[in-house]
C-alpha cells in the first residue's frame, strides 16, 4: 500500500482555473517574476523540475492557459517533453532558497528534492510539492521552439540569447488550481 498524500490531506483546496485569484490578491506578474514557480514534470518513476521566474497565463484558443519557457540545456525539459502535464508549484518566502538551489542545479547530477527539503507529491498523472502554497496543473497544447528571426526587436535576441540558446514556449491549458487552506 502506498503512503502518497492527496493534495486534500496535504490541506489543498481544488478550484477551477477562472477561480484562481478569487480573493482578488493573485498578481501573475509578481508570481512568476518576483516570487518564481517550480516548472515540475514526470512521475514517481522518474521527475525533474527547475525554477523559473519566466512565463505568463491568459487566454488562448478559448482555454485558460500557463505559458512555461525552458531553454534546452535544462533537464526538466526532457520530462516535459515526454509527459502530457505539468505543474507549476509557488511557495511562501521561506522557501526562496530551495527555489534559488533548483535553479542554479541540474537535477542530473543532484537530487534536488533531498538537498531542499522539498516533498514531491505525485497527483493529477503529474508532481507537485506538499509545502507548495499554489499548485496549477496543465496540460500541454502546444509548444514551439523560439526562433532569432522572429524578434521584431532584435535587441532582446542580442540580451537574452548570447549563446543561441532558445527557449521552447509551452502553452498548457490549466486544468486545476489547489491553493492551501488558511
Amino acid at each position: 500500500m502506498s503512503n502518497a498524500k492527496t493534495f486534500d490531506q496535504l490541506g489543498f483546496t481544488k478550484t477551477a482555473p477562472d477561480e484562481l485569484d478569487r480573493d482578488g490578491n493573485i498578481n501573475p506578474f509578481k508570481m512568476i517574476g518576483k516570487d518564481w514557480m517550480l516548472v515540475t514534470a514526470g512521475n514517481e518513476s522518474g521527475w525533474n523540475t527547475m525554477t523559473a521566474s519566466w512565463g505568463f497565463m491568459g487566454v488562448m484558443w478559448g482555454k485558460n492557459v500557463a505559458v512555461a519557457a525552458i531553454r534546452p540545456q535544462r533537464y526538466t525539459k526532457e520530462f516535459v517533453d515526454k509527459a502530457e502535464y505539468f505543474t507549476l508549484s509557488f511557495f511562501p518566502e521561506e522557501y526562496r532558497s530551495a527555489l534559488a538551489f533548483c535553479g542554479k542545479y541540474s537535477g542530473r547530477d543532484r537530487d534536488k528534492a533531498a538537498e531542499t527539503g522539498l516533498v514531491p507529491l505525485f497527483a493529477e498523472n503529474t508532481t507537485a510539492f506538499e509545502q507548495a502554497e499554489t499548485v496549477i496543473v496543465c496540460r500541454k497544447l502546444y509548444a514551439q521552439d523560439m526562433k532569432p528571426e522572429c524578434f521584431t526587436d532584435v535587441s532582446c535576441d542580442g540580451q537574452w540569447y548570447p549563446n543561441k540558446d532558445y527557449h521552447t514556449v509551452y502553452v498548457a491549458e490549466i486544468l486545476a488550481v489547489y491553493r492551501k487552506k488558511h
